[in-house]
């Protein structure tokens, strides 16, 4: 496949098959992160809060194919759901293609590499806390998850 006939270049989201639409996301975890909505201002702040269910070290759900038997408010996107959602972070695939822009060169449909997401300072591991250790979500509000990386991070930092 060339850059220019890639999937995603040239079937909008609706048209993609689910094997397209899941490789779509890049596994950052960032979605997995708990977020708190102003109830004045509707503003969405981004905490380092992680699902229960989000392996804090590989960014990967634990149970994917059942996290929705396990956590009802877990959102399954769809080219619809994607009109409503907004809390999607900058990096998103998901968002980007929505917004009718291209993925990141670290994205592994691009990259070739799992790997790249975390090189390039998008994944969560070693940066988020479960929820079952957290405490109060107003404790731990963070800004990197709601902004797009600008140079590669340590792994762990």
């Amino acid at each position: 496949m060339t850059k220019a006939d890639a999937f995603w270049r040239v079937k909008s989201l609706a048209e993609m098959s689910r094997l397209e639409w899941e490789s779509l996301c890049d596994g950052c975890g960032r979605c997995c992160l708990h977020k708190l909505r102003d109830e004045d201002t509707d503003e969405i702040s981004f905490t380092n809060v992680a699902c229960r269910l989000l392996d804090l070290k590989t960014s990967q759900c634990s149970d994917y194919p059942n996290r929705r038997k396990k956590i009802p408010d877990c959102v399954q996107l769809t080219p619809a759901k994607l009109k409503t959602v907004d809390w999607l972070p900058p990096t998103c695939a998901y968002r980007l293609l929505g917004e009718g822009k291209d993925l990141f060169p670290w994205h592994p449909l691009i990259s070739g590499r799992a790997e790249s997401v975390q090189e390039a300072g998008v994944s969560v591991a070693g940066r988020a806390l479960s929820e079952r250790d957290a405490g109060p979500l107003e404790h731990h509000l963070v800004e990197w998850p709601g902004q797009v990386p600008t140079r590669k991070r340590a792994v762990g930092a």
